[in-house]
């Protein structure tokens, strides 16, 4: 089967860039090999930043800079507005986030230079104003638009606009016909289970697998140092406990930051990051857990974490390899013979990525529509579920109390 682009790897870049060329006419197809957003897609908190946590040193730097303009985008996205993907299903878990911060000097330094620059800037609340979670902070709280979403589903809503064009592969039956190391002349798939065997023949090949790219790029005979991998280790917390979307800063740094949603049983349900989930990369599960509680009763005052379950997980930030392995001021493209490889570096940077993609590969206007038939009995992926709701092991409040739950 000939086609313009392969894009390898489910998650919101690759069913991103999957919209923006096959509105643009292209023949295309998605090919993933395990659940669509599984990994970094699935596991982020869903904020569309706005750049401020990149200048919170008081300057306006590179990431910032790059990132300050994509809220509006995703806005438009969301609202359906013609000329990018329409995501007018996506659940849009808060229209905005809260910023507060502690009492220090350097606290309040590092909110004014939250200002620098942006587009989406924090709009600061009095006493009355606060959210009933944030009373008692003795900081500063501002309201910050930057939209939050549901991860699940905004790959949901794309995958079921583009299911025709989505297919799930074997990786250990994928064949690689090579031209040459980066020169792929087509791809084999195969189904053990029906024996059935699939070849595509295009003239682009894309990789947008997150941390599977490494092992894609090894067989297309391309190398794998390219890729570089951030580890986190976030925390979750699940039970009687406010709805609240935002970031504690302290200084130049993001201390936590907790997103909120609703697992399928209505429990709410926190998801929280930021500089705990940095240091909990050297940090085993249960001395997290206890750690983050610690810190949570510290940046919220009179916000009662009883009757609350808890749980880690690890997740790498797969991205392309810069100097020092610190984080990559912008999205990441490397291109070797007809395979492009891309990393989009944070969720709300997919269409730069997209729109750089789609310009570097830009095929002839095609003669005839994209015909699918040929593709309607190969199998389908499934959308990953969200972490909270796959997670067995459940530690109660204290951290230091011996019961375990299991879910």
């Amino acid at each position: 089967m000939k086609l313009d682009t392969v894009i390898f790897g489910g998650g919101v870049a690759g069913l991103w860039l999957l919209d923006v060329l096959s509105r643009r006419g292209q023949h295309v197809v998605l090919l993933e090999a395990h659940e669509l957003g599984s990994g970094q897609t699935i596991a982020s908190q869903g904020i569309l930043h706005g750049g401020l946590k990149y200048t919170l040193q008081g300057i306006l730097t590179r990431s910032a800079s790059q990132i300050r303009e994509m809220p509006n985008v995703w806005r438009k996205a969301l609202a359906g507005s013609p000329g990018l993907p329409s995501l007018k299903k996506t659940v849009v878990r808060s229209e905005f986030c809260h910023l507060w911060h502690t009492q220090s000097l350097v606290s309040r330094a590092g909110m004014l230079g939250a200002r620098v620059g942006l587009s989406v800037t924090p709009e600061k609340l009095s006493p009355q104003e606060r959210p009933e979670c944030l009373a008692n902070v003795p900081g500063g709280v501002a309201k910050l638009g930057e939209q939050v979403l549901s991860p699940f589903s905004l790959i949901t809503d794309l995958f079921e606009q583009y299911r025709d064009r989505v297919l799930k592969f074997d990786l250990n039956s994928l064949e690689f016909d090579l031209d040459s190391p980066g020169e792929v002349r087509s791809i084999r798939l195969s189904d053990e289970q029906s024996g059935g065997q699939l070849v595509l023949k295009p003239h682009h090949v894309v990789l947008t697998a997150g941390a599977g790219n490494a092992e894609l790029r090894a067989r297309a005979g391309l190398s794998t140092a390219a890729m570089q991998r951030r580890p986190l280790h976030m925390v979750l917390a699940r039970g009687d406990l406010p709805e609240l979307n935002g970031h504690c800063v302290d200084g130049s740094r993001t201390r936590v930051t907790i997103t909120s949603d609703v697992t399928s049983h209505g429990q709410h349900i926190w998801q929280i990051g930021g500089q705990v989930a940095e240091d909990g990369v050297a940090m085993e599960p249960h001395d997290l857990i206890a750690h983050v509680q610690k810190e949570v009763a510290a940046v919220l005052p009179g916000v009662s974490l009883d009757r609350t379950e808890w749980a880690t997980y690890r997740i790498d930030r797969a991205e392309g390899a810069v100097s020092g392995g610190t984080r990559p001021e912008n999205v990441q493209l490397l291109f070797a013979g007809n395979v492009t490889t891309g990393w989009p570096t944070k969720l709300v940077l997919a269409p730069v990525l997209a729109e750089e993609l789609s310009q570097a590969i830009r095929s002839q206007e095609p003669e005839f529509r994209f015909d699918p038939l040929p593709l309607a009995h190969w199998k389908r992926p499934v959308v990953a579920q969200p972490l909270w709701e796959t997670i067995t092991d459940w530690i109660g409040y204290p951290a230091s109390a011996p019961v375990r739950h299991v879910a």
